[in-house]
């Protein structure tokens, strides 16, 4: 399911729109939806993340949501590539929709230095993201 077409999608955000994708920024986190055939290739993903640096600040901690609705390939490394330049993205939840995609993520996951959890749903990613620790709000007692 696209974002758009989501119960989400009436969470505030800002939608950057590429002519390789969409992705929708919100404060703990981010969510793509590349496009159908597409090759997302090294010099996009760092377009994308030159402008999530410059939207959220270079001290910035994210998790990032992969929403697999369309078939696209990119290079299971491209993890560890984008934690070494950018060390922003603290956790990544992938969407799959096929089993391709599912074995797709399953290799990602194996190869990243990062945590990727492979989920089944956006609601599942987003509560994932969203209960990791350094997302929680802290407590204040008094």
């Amino acid at each position: 399911m696209t974002f758009e077409n989501s119960e989400f999608f009436k969470l505030k955000h800002f939608k950057l729109e590429k002519p390789f994708g969409n992705f929708y920024f919100f404060e703990t986190f981010f969510i793509s939806e590349v496009n159908e055939g597409v090759h997302f290739d090294w010099n996009m993903i760092q377009e994308v993340m030159d402008y999530i640096v410059e939207f959220y600040g270079i001290t910035a901690k994210l998790g990032y949501i992969s929403n697999r609705i369309n078939s696209y390939s990119t290079n299971p490394h491209t993890w560890n590539k984008v934690k070494n330049k950018y060390n922003i993205i603290i956790a990544g939840a992938i969407i799959s929709y096929t089993k391709t995609t599912f074995l797709n993520a399953s290799l990602e996951k194996e190869l990243s230095k990062t945590k990727i959890k492979r989920c089944l749903s956006l609601k599942e990613a987003i509560e994932w993201i969203l209960d990791l620790n350094e997302f929680k709000k802290e407590e204040i007692h008094f």
